[in-house]
């Protein structure tokens, strides 16, 4: 009976995995929200959500998970920021370290901010963990898009990202 159950979980596990790795989600279209966040980490994500700020799709950005030793000016010569975009429209997010810290730097910056409407830019193989970590933290009101930044993760990161997700969810479940 308990390697059975072994057994079924472990196929669980195995099929969700297949699943996570095969149907990994895609960038969002053209939908216009109030705020753009983008999570540090990855490449092309800072990238994307300037993009999606230059395209008026939004009118306000977070760049969460920065380095406290980079500032404005760095961040815009890097990344070719006009003055005064940076000035009007960008804000750069010291205060995360992770994902859930992530979520919660957003959520404070979204009430703050007063959006209505959310557009959340990460890697395809962090996307799910990321956005449910968001939602989890942002009101029930604040629509959020999923804007995934394709990749070609290994199976490493798919792995153990795959794993996080899991654990979160489990976690989560158990404390309550």
């Amino acid at each position: 009976m308990l390697r059975r159950l072994v057994s079924l979980l472990v196929l669980v596990w195995a099929l969700g995995f297949l699943a996570f790795a095969i149907f990994l989600p895609v960038p969002a279209g053209d939908e216009r929200t109030d705020a753009v966040v983008v999570l540090t980490g990855g490449e092309g994500r800072i990238v994307r959500a300037l993009a999606v700020l230059r395209d008026h799709h939004a009118a306000k950005l977070l760049v969460s998970g920065v380095d406290p030793e980079v500032r404005p000016r760095e961040f815009a010569v890097q990344y070719h920021v006009e003055p005064q975009l940076m000035r009007c429209c960008i804000t750069l997010g010291y205060q995360s370290v992770d994902t859930r810290s992530n979520a919660r730097e957003a959520a404070a910056w979204v009430a703050a901010n007063g959006a209505g409407s959310v557009r959340l830019v990460t890697s395809d193989w962090h996307m799910r963990r990321a956005a449910w970590e968001l939602r989890r933290t942002l009101p029930a009101r604040i629509g959020l898009i999923e804007d995934a930044v394709s990749t070609q993760p290994s199976f490493n990161a798919l792995f153990v990202e795959y794993n996080k997700y899991i654990a979160r969810r489990i976690w989560r479940v158990w404390r309550e």
